[in-house]
C-alpha cells in the first residue's frame, strides 16, 4: 500500500514537472515577454539643464544684477525633445530597428526655450533699470516694448538672434540619435548596428524592459567591438515608454 501511494506520488510530481517544463518552454520560447521589444517607443529628452546653463553664462554678463542657476533653471521647465525607436523583431531576441528626433518636436522645445529664456531677461533687466533709477514700467509689457523699441524686434527674436544657442543642434542630435539597421537584444544588452556604418556605427547599451516601458542606461561591453557611448555622446538613462501599450 505504501509502495503504490510512493509511485502514485512520484508519477502526480513527474507529470507536474513535465506541465512545469513545457509552459517554461512555451513562455521562453513563444510567449512576447520581456525580451520582445517590437513597437514604436517614445521618450522625452530632456533640454533643461542645458538650456538653463547657456542662459546663465549670457545673462550673467547683466551688470549690476546676480542671477544663480536654481534661478534660471526655475523658467526652464519642461523642456523635451521627443525620439521615436521601433523595433520590428524578426527571429528570437533580434530584429530591425529605425530611431529619429522628431523635428517638430525640436522646434517646439526651441521656441519654448526662448520663451523661458526671454522671461528671464526681462525680470533682469527691469532688477537692472530700477537699480539706476529707472522711472517708466517695469512690468512685463513695458519691457517688451522696451525691447521692441531699442532693437526692432521681440525680447524673443532678439535672443534668439543675439544670444546663445541653448539647444543642441537638430542636425547634431540626428547624429546622434538617428538611424536603421539591425539590433539584437541578449542578457540585458542591447546591440545596434547602423546601417550607415562608421564610427559609432555598433552601438552596445544596457536595457531593461518592464512592460511598457524600456531603459536604455548606458554603455555596455559586447563582443562586437562596439565604440564606447561616451564617444557618441549618449544622455543616459533614457526612459522610453511603448505607444498604446494597453492594446498589446
Amino acid at each position: 500500500m505504501r509502495r503504490a501511494a510512493k509511485n502514485t506520488v512520484f508519477t502526480l510530481l513527474l507529470l507536474f514537472l513535465c506541465a512545469a517544463t513545457a509552459l517554461f518552454a512555451y513562455l521562453y520560447f513563444f510567449q512576447p515577454g520581456e525580451r520582445d521589444l517590437s513597437g514604436e517607443w517614445d521618450a522625452e529628452l530632456d533640454m533643461g539643464s542645458r538650456a538653463a546653463v547657456m542662459a546663465l553664462d549670457w545673462l550673467q554678463d547683466i551688470e549690476g544684477v546676480s542671477v544663480s542657476l536654481e534661478e534660471v533653471e526655475s523658467y526652464m521647465q519642461g523642456l523635451t525633445i521627443r525620439v521615436n525607436l521601433t523595433f520590428q523583431e524578426t527571429a528570437r531576441s533580434e530584429g530591425t530597428f529605425r530611431c529619429g528626433i522628431l523635428p517638430e518636436s525640436y522646434e517646439a522645445c526651441s521656441q519654448a526655450a526662448y520663451e523661458a529664456f526671454a522671461l528671464a531677461f526681462q525680470s533682469l533687466l527691469a532688477e537692472r533699470l530700477r537699480m539706476a533709477g529707472y522711472t517708466g514700467g517695469t512690468d512685463g509689457e513695458s519691457i517688451e516694448a522696451l525691447v521692441n523699441e531699442t532693437f526692432g524686434m521681440s525680447t524673443v527674436a532678439y535672443l534668439t538672434t543675439c544670444g546663445p544657442a541653448l539647444l543642441p543642434s537638430l542636425e547634431e542630435l540626428q547624429a546622434q540619435y538617428d538611424g536603421s539597421g539591425t539590433y539584437t537584444a541578449v542578457e540585458g544588452v542591447l546591440t545596434r548596428q547602423f546601417d550607415a556604418g562608421g564610427p559609432g556605427a555598433v552601438r552596445a547599451e544596457r536595457y531593461i524592459r518592464k512592460g511598457p516601458n524600456l531603459v536604455l542606461s548606458g554603455e555596455a561591453q559586447d563582443a562586437s567591438g562596439a565604440v564606447p557611448l561616451d564617444r557618441v555622446q549618449g544622455h543616459y538613462p533614457v526612459v522610453y515608454t511603448l505607444r498604446q501599450a494597453e492594446n498589446r
